[in-house]
């Protein structure tokens, strides 16, 4: 058994708003065991949103769908799924009723195009919203079921919540949670990880996925069980044998950040660090501004300034010297000729009371992504210090005994 989401809304094509509530309603289903397998976005057209759910009709047993059920010409979901199901739309005094309701808590006139939002498929169960003025409704055909809902996030959210879902859990036999494990890693790409990793990826459940990001790679691992506890053991079987083959680039799960990761790390060991950084659009500071107690501030320099390692390793010990901080890290973006093209070079120095370690890297991606990929490279060298210090006072423990 399985659901998808239709969104309608021009304003969704033509990406003048983001969908949040497809990602809303997802997550929700996956609480509740129900598996996602299709989302469609359809604009402000009655005969395409038709299309559209006939198709969603064949092949799945929920569809819910978003928008279209407001007062204007252009909300065409009722008459859509009225057809899409082959039934007539009837008025509902009863909606009416609630609309009118809804209006004279706003005190303001209802307006003879909101008659509209009282009319809904014949046969179809009406969905009263004490939150906004468009009331939603299921219908049912051959044993699948259409929930239609506004657009409204905030209306959404709540008939989601008190209506939809407990609907669904009591009349479908649904008896599994799907629960989500993700782990976080830094310093190894996609391919690199999927090669390492690929044999899991196979598997039926729990399964497992990659996710790329600027610098950093998510490993998504997926478990549907009868209960929540059952979800997680196999989450942890498979997390077990994910860490075995790449845990070595693995620096966080779920919520971790590595900015985050690194700040604990800094005050467990009573450090802190200053940052300078050139080429990145701050964002290096910004993401240690956050972290209290052991960001000793940072700089920003002009694009440019910082051109050679030598001059990278320098601004390094700089700014720890004048900030006192326990550790320095530079960061410098720069334009590297490469052949006959042009690309960027990334140029890392972390100076500590144990030396310095630097990095030096060419970029080819997209120049928007060059603030959030060097930063986490730069916080990626601080972390792969911090475990490389961990080791060492391990290694130092089990050498004294």
């Amino acid at each position: 058994m399985h659901a998808e989401i239709i969104a309608t809304g021009s304003e969704l094509l033509l990406g003048e708003v983001v969908d949040t509530n497809s990602t809303y309603i997802a997550r929700r289903l996956r609480e509740i065991g129900l598996n996602l397998y299709y989302k469609t976005v359809v604009g402000d057209n009655e005969q395409r949103m038709e299309e559209a759910l006939r198709i969603a009709l064949n092949r799945s047993d929920v569809i819910i769908t978003t928008g279209g059920l407001g007062p204007t010409v252009d909300d065409v979901t009722r008459p859509a799924v009225a057809r899409a199901v082959g039934r007539e739309l009837i008025f509902s005094a009863e909606l009416l009723t609630q609309i009118q309701a809804r209006f004279r808590t706003y005190g303001v006139p209802m307006g003879e195009n909101n008659l509209r939002q009282a009319y809904i498929p014949h046969g179809a169960s009406p969905i009263e919203n004490p939150v906004g003025t468009a009331p939603s409704f299921i219908v049912e055909r051959d044993g699948h079921l259409i929930v239609s809902l506004p657009g409204v996030p905030r209306e959404m959210e709540y008939l989601m919540e008190h209506a939809v879902l407990p609907y669904l859990k009591d009349r479908l036999p649904l008896t599994d949670v799907i629960l989500i494990r993700t782990l976080h890693s830094a310093g190894q790409g996609e391919s690199r990880l999927d090669e390492a990793i690929g044999d899991l990826e196979t598997s039926p459940n729990p399964t497992v996925g990659l996710s790329a990001k600027a610098g950093q790679v998510d490993i998504r691992i997926t478990s549907k069980a009868a209960t929540r506890e059952a979800a997680a053991i196999l989450n942890a079987e498979m997390e077990m044998r994910v860490r075995d083959k790449v845990g070595q680039f693995i620096f966080g799960a779920d919520d971790d950040t590595l900015e985050g990761v690194v700040a604990r790390w800094l005050l467990d060991q009573r450090l802190t660090l200053a940052s300078v950084e050139c080429g990145t659009g701050g964002a290096l500071g910004g993401r240690l501004a956050h972290q209290g107690g052991v960001f000793c501030g940072g700089v920003i320099i002009a694009d440019g300034a910082l051109n050679d390692l030598a001059a990278v390793t320098e601004a390094a010990r700089r700014i720890r010297t004048d900030r006192g901080s326990d550790l320095g890290l530079c960061a410098s973006v720069i334009d590297a000729p490469h052949g006959v093209q042009r690309g960027l070079k990334l140029m890392i120095a972390l100076v500590t009371p144990d030396g310095v370690k630097t990095v030096e890297r060419g970029f080819g991606g997209h120049t928007g992504l060059v603030g959030q990929w060097a930063s986490t490279a730069a916080l990626g060298l601080v972390w792969r210090r911090m475990k490389d210090e961990s080791k060492r006072k391990l290694y130092d423990a089990v050498a004294s005994h």
